[in-house]
């Protein structure tokens, strides 16, 4: 099996040097339960002084439509978020769309969709096939994780009945943090309903939010194995995760007793400074399954009026739960890092695709 490596160096924010590589394998193909064919993708990162974090890269209909590009019927109420009146759209009735403009309960449905796909592949049914329904536990980190549909899809694919954790961490504001400015604060952890025995049992830990900068994950990991010590695998379902982030994680929270695997939909992500939470498509096509339509989504994007490429920053998650939850702030911040870094806004870019 040939296999890519992405070799990487970069300063944390403790003045530390983090160097690694990204070994990422060749795509294998499977079936999936909501009809047709896709890839998944082993790899690794591995980080001088031996610390491994365990991936898998998917690539279905669902996901690439989440990643890159979708044909979407014309929806005037999507468009007028957007910014775009009834008039200017009239005379067409197709468009093709990033994923970052699929919101609210869109893409709660395609993200269900995309779920359901991966959680039919060979890497998680070797794993969830192992154990019985009350070894494993599903804990959704609030907000964006909630809208995963990860007990669905583990029920779609298995009739197994799983106990579900919530969990509400998040950053908040603290200026004591070098450069990020914030730190993790965990305001619920809903384990109440678990007796002792119940508690024992879990031995495979699903996580599901997204990963930046990596700090919320690496928190709730260490949290979940503090408050459930027979955990002997974490599986975090992560649509959205950067290389940066992921570093973060193999070098505080992977150990000899717990394994840690991260699965990611098509591509990771490259953390933008100068707070590397905004993350945009690395530009490198063997880090994507299908490179071909990470060129169609730089088309899409295409460049500012300076000769820049926008798809170099756009940030593949933007406002990240709040694209789920709230699709007029996540135009309100597109538009902000737009504006800031090539001048334009949302609605200008979609006019130009429509010719």
């Amino acid at each position: 099996m040939s296999q890519y490596q992405y070799p990487f160096s970069f300063l944390e924010e403790d003045s530390t040097q983090v160097r690694g590589c990204l070994e990422l394998d060749s795509p294998l193909p499977f079936q999936y339960n909501t009809g047709g064919g896709g890839f998944y993708r082993p790899g690794k990162i591995k980080l001088e002084g031996g610390a491994e974090l365990d991936l898998v890269l998917y690539h279905t209909a669902a996901t690439s439509a989440f990643i890159y590009l979708r044909s979407c019927r014309v929806d005037a109420n999507l468009l007028e978020t957007v910014g775009l009146p009834a008039e200017e759209i009239a005379r067409i009735s197709t468009l093709r769309l990033p994923g970052q403009l699929c919101m609210g309960a869109d893409r709660t449905n395609l993200i269900g969709r995309a779920i359901i796909d991966l959680f039919g592949s060979p890497a998680l049914r070797e794993t969830i096939t192992a154990y019985r329904q009350q070894n494993l536990a599903i804990f959704p980190i609030a907000r964006e994780g909630l809208k995963y549909q990860v007990a669905d899809a583990i029920f779609e694919n298995y009739q197994y009945y799983c106990d579900e954790i919530v969990l509400d961490a998040h950053h908040v504001f603290d200026s004591s943090v070098p450069v990020y400015n914030r730190k993790v604060e965990m305001t619920l952890f809903k384990d109440k309903d678990l007796d002792r025995q119940q508690r024992e049992n879990i031995s495979v830990a699903f996580l599901a939010d997204s990963i930046a900068s990596g700090l919320v994950m690496k928190e709730v990991i260490a949290r979940v194995k503090e408050r459930f010590d027979r955990i002997q695998r974490v599986e975090v379902v992560s649509p959205l995760a950067t290389v940066r982030g992921l570093c973060r994680i193999a070098r505080s929270e992977c150990t000899p007793e717990t394994r840690v695997r991260v699965h990611v939909f098509e591509t990771l992500l490259n953390a933008l400074p100068p707070d590397y939470y905004y993350s945009a498509h690395f530009n490198i096509p063997e880090f994507h399954i299908r490179p071909e339509l990470e060129q169609e989504y730089r088309q899409w994007w295409g460049k500012d009026e300076t000769g820049n490429f926008i798809a170099d920053t756009a940030c593949a998650g933007y406002g990240w739960s709040e694209v789920f939850y709230s699709p007029r702030k996540q135009i309100q911040m597109m538009n902000s890092q737009l504006g800031a870094r090539h001048n334009l806004t949302i609605a200008e870019i979609v006019r130009r695709n429509i010719g």
